[in-house]
């Protein structure tokens, strides 16, 4: 009878064995999933983020140095360029995970509209939103991490 109940321990504990690897195993996995998912995410993100800034940029420039002028071959690039503004907003708004960056995109979307159209000369009302725009778009690809010098974990 005792070398049967050591028989029986031995494939209790094994089994017991196996099935805490394989939950070991399975946590491993989803956690890599997540690693990775993240790291697609930012991807994905960095260069919406990137275009819609760029395009940001230009719209900027050019409206800055606007000719006075309505109808003129500068304002239908402009315009273009505003349209492709906003589909690259809309971008943002589809990779974005976090609803302060669809915002920030869209108000810093809507203040560079309104500088190209000339409902507001002074360019100074863009920075609060574009500051607030690339914190949206960090806080969303780095979540729980500030910007600035304090954004690398300690350790």
């Amino acid at each position: 009878m005792g070398p049967a109940l050591f028989s029986l321990a031995g494939v209790v504990l094994g089994a017991g064995g196996s099935l805490f690897g394989q939950y070991l195993v399975s946590r491993v996995s989803a956690r890599q999933l997540d690693v990775q998912e993240s790291a697609a995410h930012r991807a994905e993100l960095k260069g919406a983020v990137l275009k819609f800034v760029a395009l940001a940029s230009k719209v900027e420039k050019r409206a800055s140095t606007h000719p006075e002028g309505r109808g003129t071959e500068a304002d239908a690039a402009l315009g273009r360029l505003v349209d492709d503004l906003w589909l690259a907003q809309a971008e943002i708004d589809l990779a974005a995970r976090s609803e302060p960056l669809r915002g920030a995109a869209y108000r810093y979307a809507s203040r560079l509209a309104e500088v190209a159209g000339g409902e507001t000369a002074d360019t100074s009302v863009l920075r609060g939103p574009q500051v607030q725009f690339m914190d949206a778009a960090y806080g969303d690809m780095w979540p729980g991490r500030r910007r600035g010098g304090d954004a690398r974990p300690s350790g």
